[in-house]
């Protein structure tokens, strides 16, 4: 039994904290939040239960470094297939599928777009913002519908050149949204040429995703697109987790082309951490054959730092993905 405990414990932290969550939301709220109890009243601790074996399910799997860059892909894509199918089943009149009951404009930078145009925070602000203070980056690495698209249009083997002026292009894009934003505030415009606007923008995103991103073999609408993902670059400092590269690094360079977020080049492992675009998504640690690169959390080991990001990213993606009408 002593055993078993020692080998699962990552699953069981997964599954208790899960349960733990959802089960408090069931009770405290009166409006169905949970996806199955919308359909059938008394079912929502069934979705409860079967959610947090998937969590523990993937701690499982990802326990093993070795596994983490093919299991994030899968549960991403899973929960990038259970957001927009909710979605598509909302705009043809299923109104029990929409995320709050409404339409919303499902584009990354309305998180911070939607609060400046119509000068008010929003749940979503403090669930994105939560996010970030419980697991830094976790947000652009396991959450994101459209970072899941990116990660899978930039399959293949990654070049070890950075983007070029990548850092001026996110920053440019940035100070643009928000710029625009505060502008069609100022100036009243109407709401449905605010999502003119929104809509037209996330469009551009998908065209770079399919364009760019495959053919790079990098995620360019993350890294250097996306505002919320720059945002996500600055602020997940909040958060004491870390990635480090210590001094046993031997600049074999194996770990760059696994980076599909740019934030590694032999400058970065001679400055002993990734770039300001890592989300600690930990795919890069597997390549590497000395163990130079490790996770860091306050005076945790490497290992029950890595294991605690796990079990805190693996929990908020299976909350997050039975609780979609939020």
């Amino acid at each position: 039994m002593t055993k078993f405990l020692k080998d699962h414990k990552l699953s069981l932290l997964c599954f208790i904290m899960v349960s733990i969550i959802l089960g408090m939301i069931n009770l405290k709220t009166h409006n169905q939040i949970i996806i199955m109890e919308r359909f059938i009243p008394g079912t929502a601790w069934i979705e409860i239960i079967l959610v947090s074996f998937y969590a523990a399910f993937l701690a499982y799997k990802m326990k093993d470094p070795a596994n983490v860059p093919v299991w994030r892909q899968r549960s991403w894509f899973i929960f990038t297939i259970v957001f927009f199918s909710q979605l598509i089943l909302g705009l043809i009149g299923f109104e029990k599928f929409l995320m709050t009951g409404n339409l919303h404009l499902p584009v990354p930078a309305m998180i911070i777009s939607g609060p400046i145009f119509r000068g008010e925070t929003s749940f979503m602000t403090f669930l994105f913002l939560s996010t970030i203070i419980l697991s830094g980056p976790t947000w652009c690495s396991h959450l994101c519908y459209f970072g899941a698209m990116d990660g899978m249009l930039a399959k293949g083997k990654t070049s070890r050149r950075p983007l070029k002026n990548k850092f001026r292009i996110k920053h440019s894009i940035l100070v643009l949204v928000i710029g625009c934003t505060i502008l069609l505030r100022l100036l009243n415009v109407e709401l449905i040429y605010a999502v003119i606007f929104g809509a037209t923008f996330g469009i551009v995103g998908l065209l770079i995703i399919f364009l760019f991103s495959n053919r790079k073999k990098k995620m360019v609408h993350c890294i250097a697109y996306c505002p919320i993902g720059t945002i996500v670059n600055y602020l997940k400092y909040i958060s004491p987790f870390r990635l480090k590269i210590d001094n046993s690094c031997t600049m074999c360079a194996h770990c760059i082309p696994q980076c599909k977020y740019d934030a590694l080049n032999i400058n970065d492992l001679k400055n002993g951490k990734p770039g300001l675009t890592c989300t600690l998504c930990g795919d890069c640690i597997p390549a590497c054959h000395v163990s130079s690169i490790q996770y860091k959390f306050l005076n945790l080991s490497p290992t029950a730092a890595r294991n605690l990001y796990l079990v805190i990213s693996i929990s908020l993606h299976a909350v997050f993905l039975a609780l979609g009408r939020i």
